[in-house]
């Protein structure tokens, strides 16, 4: 469940926002924290047609006009809060392999998590931003085996159909087996099995490991050190077998590392606070015996912590 509290269609006017929006923005200080009250109770739909008015009526851009406004962490959340999602996916896509030192989590939770259809969108939309295609430009940042899985996790249209074939997963999970225990871990048949397969099928697959050999496949893989692509092929696991116990990790590596890892925690919140954050915090609360808002609240500060705690669903 989504933990967006957002005004109801009926008392929503796209026009009335634009207006209240721009009053923020003008004279000697930017009102962030109307800025926040607005847009922080505002669906996805909802900030579309904010825009779309903005522009109409003022003659510019809302994103650009925030981009001048706007500063440091606040600025990059609401910058991407803004975007529409399938775009916001496309940009963080970029962002992340153009990075000194790639982050491939990011690219992995875009084509894992997503459904094929939203995929599609993301897909889409990076060619209408960029130009080039998503894969085409993933090609050229990367190499080798790495390149391999990312391609054909973000070009694959994985099949939505629930229903499993217990028999492919039993040979599916001996495959990956063997190829583990023989240290083969960038075999083209795991590649081939991670990136073609339905989720429903991969978690068969999975749990079939699970029973054959007495541990989880993500446990297999998690004592290979220093090992940039197993480390892909253990995010790829995860991020489809449960990615909300995935992004809860996210958020308390974000949070309770050395220094609040401030990129992470937007993604995190941002990306999910229309979908299924409210399951995320359940299990970030079974986890820390703390709440997510706690936690958030202790480690950030000032409009960037009041932004985030109404996307969280609670008020600063």
């Amino acid at each position: 469940m989504a933990t967006l509290i957002a005004i109801d269609h009926g008392n929503f006017s796209p026009a009335d926002d634009a207006e209240a929006i721009r009053k923020a923005c003008e004279g000697w200080g930017t009102d962030e924290k109307n800025l926040i009250k607005i847009l922080g109770h505002r669906n996805a739909s909802q900030r579309h047609q904010i825009r779309l008015h903005y522009g109409e009526i003022f003659k510019e851009d809302l994103i650009k006009r925030f981009e001048s406004e706007l500063s440091g962490d606040l600025e990059k959340a609401m910058y991407r809060w803004m975007l529409d999602p399938a775009d916001r996916d496309a940009v963080l896509a970029n962002v992340a392999f153009k990075k000194g030192s790639p982050e491939y989590h990011v690219i992995i939770e875009i084509a894992c998590v997503l459904s094929p259809k939203e995929l599609f969108a993301v897909r889409k939309a990076y060619q209408i931003r960029y130009k080039n295609s998503l894969e085409e430009d993933l090609a050229s940042h990367t190499t080798g085996d790495i390149r391999k899985l990312l391609v054909g996790l973000v070009t694959a249209y994985r099949s939505t159909i629930d229903e499993v074939n217990a028999r492919l997963a039993d040979n599916e999970a001996e495959i990956l087996h063997n190829a583990i225990k023989a240290e083969e871990y960038n075999h083209e048949e795991v590649i081939r099995i991670l990136t073609t397969r339905s989720k429903a099928q991969l978690m068969a697959t999975f749990n079939r490991y699970r029973d054959d050999h007495g541990i989880s496949i993500s446990k297999a893989l998690s004592g290979v050190k220093d090992n940039d692509f197993v480390k892909a092929l253990h995010t790829t696991i995860r991020c489809t077998n449960d990615h909300q116990k995935y992004y809860e990790k996210v958020l308390r590596n974000a949070l309770r590392r050395n220094g609040t890892d401030e990129d992470g925690l937007t993604r995190v919140i941002v990306t999910k606070a229309e979908k299924d954050l409210k399951d995320i915090k359940e299990v970030y609360y079974k986890r820390n015996s703390v709440s997510l808002d706690h936690d958030v609240a202790k480690e950030t500060s000032g409009d960037y912590k009041a932004f985030l705690l109404t996307l969280l669903g609670k008020e600063d």
